[in-house]
């Protein structure tokens, strides 16, 4: 039987700290003994309570130089972001930290692609251009001069800076079916953590459709505070303007809709979409489960404020156990 030993990672949430208090937890994550870490590309934050949104790939480059683990991101190219640009942000961290960055890429939420007043796009036609960003960008990581006139325009680029070994391309998906579409082109898979375990069809989609022996990443919103009720309430202060379908959080538009949305989501209505338990053991439970599923990377996203205590008891109390789970089964 496979073991259930994964990477776990530290999620830097830019929505709800600054810039400059991210990068002291990523140090204290790394510290502590995580893996890795992985943050968050929001151009608002998802409620007015959260209140912050720095720029990821800023940040980045500073995370990057201040630590010595790997890094990764959830972005979304074609409207915010052009996919030549991107791919050249992508080019330099990489040149400047060979084999320690990786980032997937969506279709995004109108909450942060609508700055640029272009039209929101039907689903369907959003996946086409996302296609066509990554055909793009990997060009370009090539080495090819690209000229692409679709639903993005690229003209006459090139990269002139690129990293040794061409980056990975993971595709974000919360569907099944998004996710067996990724499975033919994208290298790999990150998706969250869903009620009753129905990630795993998104993961199995995902083989089904072309993923099989592809890496698969997971993310996972957690809730952890010294009791119970804590760890609820912190849940609810902090994250239910985000327990909505997908289709849904793709499509309001501003932190006020998303406040709104939320008006009558209880304390309780956040178990589920977010994992609240105050005992550590609970966690470990939830996340060797997750592990039996071949997943490589789990991302820990702890919605609460209360980040540096999260920190040191999964350090202490949750790291070791499914290390140690893992060395029993492989040995």
């Amino acid at each position: 039987m496979r073991g259930v030993a994964v990477k776990l990672a530290y999620h830097c949430s830019h929505e709800q700290f600054a810039p400059s208090e991210l990068l002291a937890l990523a140090r204290k994550a790394e510290a502590a003994g995580f893996d890795a870490a992985t943050c968050s590309d929001h151009f608002h934050p998802w409620s007015e309570r959260q209140g912050h949104s720095g720029h990821a790939w800023t940040w980045l480059g500073a995370a990057l130089q201040a630590t010595s683990f790997g890094f990764g991101v959830v972005t979304a190219p074609g409207q915010r972001y052009h996919p030549a640009v991107l791919a050249q942000a992508v080019a330099t961290l990489l040149e400047l930290f060979p084999g320690r960055f990786w980032l997937a890429i969506g279709s995004g939420e109108q909450l942060n692609e609508g700055i640029t007043g272009e039209i929101w796009p039907p689903k369907a036609r959003r996946n086409e251009r996302l296609r066509e960003c990554a055909d793009v960008m990997r060009a370009l990581w090539a080495g090819e001069t690209v000229t692409h006139r679709g639903l993005v325009r690229v003209e006459g680029a090139k990269l002139y800076t690129r990293p040794r070994a061409r980056p990975q391309l993971f595709g974000a998906a919360l569907t099944a079916e998004t996710a067996r579409w990724l499975g033919s082109w994208a290298d790999g898979l990150i998706t969250a953590a869903q009620p009753d375990h129905e990630h795993a069809r998104v993961i199995e989609a995902f083989r089904e459709g072309g993923g099989e022996g592809k890496p698969v990443h997971l993310k996972v919103q957690l809730a952890h505070a010294a009791g119970e009720a804590a760890a609820l309430q912190g849940a609810w202060e902090q994250w239910r303007t985000n327990v909505f379908a997908s289709d849904l959080l793709a499509d309001l538009r501003t932190p006020a809709q998303f406040e709104a949305a939320a008006a009558f989501v209880t304390p309780e209505a956040m178990r589920g979409p977010v994992r609240v338990a105050a005992d550590p053991s609970r966690h470990v439970e939830w996340l060797a489960r997750d592990a039996e599923l071949g997943v490589d990377l789990v991302s820990l996203h702890h919605v609460g404020r209360d980040q540096e205590r999260f920190i040191a008891d999964f350090a202490a109390r949750v790291l070791p156990q499914l290390r140690g789970r893992g060395e029993a089964r492989e040995g």
